[in-house]
């Protein structure tokens, strides 16, 4: 068990996008959540602390058990910290009266009710020191006006610096050069295509393995790559694993039911390029359709397009598939008992008769 103290929590759980990208923000903030949400039965302790209490995400700051407010003057972060505390928006105004020290606690450690306590001063220092205003020395008006008035001290020649000779700088741009040269470069450890083969099963094992949970279809990209990755470091293929765009394209694929050997084909590398004029969240729906083509499955339900997409709702899954089709990739078609097929532009490629109010499950069989 341990304490994880995070200063500055705002840069790591923004309440909003700010300086650095909406993908880095999901990922830190995803972090931070798990901290604090998950971290208690893992042995981990979170302590956050932040000038800034309306710039940090509720998420994160809801999950505390303890709170110590300090001084603040900014309306927002005052209405942000009675709201925690659950003062009325009219006492918070009492934040901006405390002195240096003083905080309002609340908590089961603390008190059931907003309390007022005096931190007392700190056993440490920073390196630094803190800078202190002093009083300027006294001294007399003759003084002073003696050091007005005296002369100024001469002028101290300075010898200029002479510049590197050029002959000096070329012998040491020839010595770093020598050096690098006489340097061994690092020897690849050199893989064979077994190795390399059974690297990628694996990877793929451990990204079916995440797919197979319930809400796998349901969570944020970031957080499924950080699962991913903590997997892979317990199978020991840390050494492989993807970034994150890649990790990606490989969701995509899974969620498609594709491993990397079945993308090797000619075929699915046609199918990708045409996938590739879709946005990121689309393609895996339309790889799943061209499996499900190519094997002569029933067509798949709009409770699995939905899920393949990440949502729950049938209605934006009946959207998705009209939107590939205006893009000129599919062809959607209903026979007279309103199964659908669905067909792959210029690939002649066509999916059985599927039920589109099918339930997920029954879908899942027919796939499988």
């Amino acid at each position: 068990p341990m304490l994880v103290v995070v200063d500055e929590a705002q840069l790591f759980a923004p309440a909003v996008a700010g300086e650095v990208s909406d993908e880095a923000r999901k990922l830190s903030l995803g972090a931070m959540t798990n901290l604090m949400c998950r971290g208690r039965k893992r042995g981990l302790a979170g302590i956050i602390a932040t000038q800034r209490l309306a710039k940090l995400a509720k998420n994160v700051a809801a999950e505390a058990s303890n709170f110590l407010m300090g001084r603040t003057f900014l309306d927002i972060d005052m209405a942000r910290a009675a709201d925690l505390l659950g003062m009325e928006r009219r006492q918070a105004e009492a934040f901006r009266d405390l002195e240096r020290g003083q905080f309002m606690a609340l908590g089961p450690a603390l008190s059931r009710r907003p309390l007022g306590l005096r931190i007392g001063p700190t056993d440490t220092s920073p390196r630094n020191g803190t800078p202190r205003l002093m009083a300027m020395p006294e001294s007399a008006l003759e003084d002073a006006r003696a050091i007005i008035l005296a002369a100024p001290p001469p002028e101290t020649v300075r010898t200029p610096r002479r510049p590197a000779s050029p002959d000096l700088l070329d012998q040491l741009m020839a010595a770093k050069s020598a050096a690098l040269e006489m340097r061994p470069e690092p020897a690849e450890p050199q893989i064979s295509a077994e190795d390399l083969a059974e690297r990628r099963e694996r990877v793929d094992r451990v990204l079916r393995a995440i797919l197979a949970q319930p809400d796998a279809g349901f969570r944020v990209i970031g957080v499924l790559y950080q699962e991913f990755v903590v997997r892979c470091r317990i199978e020991g293929l840390a050494s492989v694993v993807p970034d994150l765009p890649e990790f990606r394209r490989m969701l995509t694929r899974a969620r498609a039911g594709l491993g990397s050997e079945t993308t090797q084909d000619d075929a699915w590398r046609d199918v990708s390029v045409r996938a590739s004029l879709l946005p990121d969240d689309m393609q895996g729906v339309f790889m799943m359709i061209a499996r499900a083509a190519k094997e002569g499955w029933p067509c798949p339900s709009d409770a699995a397009i939905a899920r393949a997409y990440g949502s729950h709702s049938l209605r934006r899954a009946r959207r998705l598939l009209t939107y590939i089709e205006e893009q000129g990739l599919i062809v959607c078609q209903l026979d007279g008992t309103g199964w659908r097929t669905v067909t792959l532009v210029e690939l002649a490629w066509a999916t059985a008769p599927g039920d589109p109010n099918a339930e997920e499950v029954e879908q899942e069989s027919l796939a499988l």
